[in-house]
């Protein structure tokens, strides 16, 4: 099966590094495009052109004010991974239920070791 385009899906979006950069920077409170390529040290079309991608995924929005453009996160697109991840979320969660449980049957025989070895 074909991969969908990087510019039709927030997943393919999402998964080259430098974009989760911005999103996770954008999630702090909109940027002008200056701010970005200071903040991650990239240089100005290179974070333009990841900026375009988000955009046409509906990842971000931009507005203009006088010169600038202010770029901010449109965090209601990255529902769809959310949903994906909750499922996962719950494994993870069952598991570290269990760790849990067999980390406090390994302190309680400690207890009982030290109990044991004081009589």
């Amino acid at each position: 099966m074909a991969r969908a385009a990087t510019t039709t899906d927030a997943f393919n979006a999402v998964a080259e590094p430098r974009r989760r950069q911005i999103l996770d920077t954008l999630a702090e409170g909109e940027r002008p495009v200056n701010d970005l390529v200071a903040i991650l040290r990239l240089s100005q079309p290179l974070v333009s052109k990841h900026l375009r991608v988000l955009r046409e995924v509906g990842l971000v929005q931009v507005r203009e004010e006088g010169r600038q453009r202010i770029y901010q996160l449109d965090a209601r697109r990255l529902r769809p991974i959310h949903d994906w991840l909750a499922t996962y979320e719950e494994a993870w969660n069952e598991r570290f239920d269990r760790l849990d449980d067999v980390l406090e049957d390994l302190k309680e025989g400690e207890g009982d070791a030290k109990r044991d070895e004081q009589r």
